[in-house]
């Protein structure tokens, strides 16, 4: 459900508005609305990047990436997911994330380049269980696979993925639990098809 509310005359005192109101005002090309919600909520948004990314000036940019991508996505705000302040911390923690995984990549790639081996070497060598477990993701349903990515591969708290897709912290637990469940089983299996148990006499 998209914001109803009417967007605030460009005069209103911005400072005596709620959060919603200035969302609102940012998606109908008000600029000093986005700058006051800059002033209210950067602070906890940078404390947070800085948390992940311990760098203050990779944090502080971030920070204003996340402003940038708000102000061109202002109207796809939805006050039925959460609160304003939500919907940024989201935006700052995830963008964080990605931007930790990405230098950690990146500094990986740099160290071990000289020693990787051939590409069709490096494929047959991959370990069994991650390419089970790429698979059993793909073979999970639209929903479990979306808690399950946002809980373990973004870092989100259950009370922050329910925040997100606006389903109860209940629904994310029960999703969790069954695709946690699968995986398992599959992973069981696959593990038991590459390391056979050996019966009485060398046979599997």
């Amino acid at each position: 459900m998209s914001l109803v509310q009417s967007s605030p005359s460009p005069s209103a005192d911005l400072e005596t508005l709620e959060d919603v109101e200035l969302i609102q005002a940012a998606a109908n090309g008000q600029r000093r609305a986005l700058a006051a919600l800059y002033d209210r909520h950067a602070p906890t948004m940078l404390a947070l990047a800085l948390r992940v990314l311990a760098q203050r000036q990779e944090a502080e940019d971030l920070v204003h990436d996340v402003f940038l991508e708000a102000w061109k996505r202002a109207a796809d705000y939805d006050s039925a997911r959460g609160s304003v302040r939500a919907w940024l911390l989201l935006r700052t923690r995830s963008r964080a994330l990605d931007r930790k995984k990405s230098v950690r990549v990146k500094r990986s790639v740099s160290l071990e380049t000289e020693s990787l081996p051939e590409v069709g070497q490096a494929q047959a060598d991959a370990a069994p269980d991650q390419r089970l477990l790429l698979q059993v993701l793909g073979e999970l349903p639209a929903e479990q696979r979306e808690v399950l990515l946002l809980g373990y591969f973004e870092g989100l708290s259950s009370s922050e993925i329910s925040a997100h897709i606006g389903i109860p912290i209940g629904t994310v637990k029960s999703r969790v639990a069954a695709a946690l469940s699968k995986l398992r089983g599959v992973l069981r299996e696959g593990e038991s098809a590459v390391h056979p148990i050996r019966r009485p006499g060398g046979q599997p």
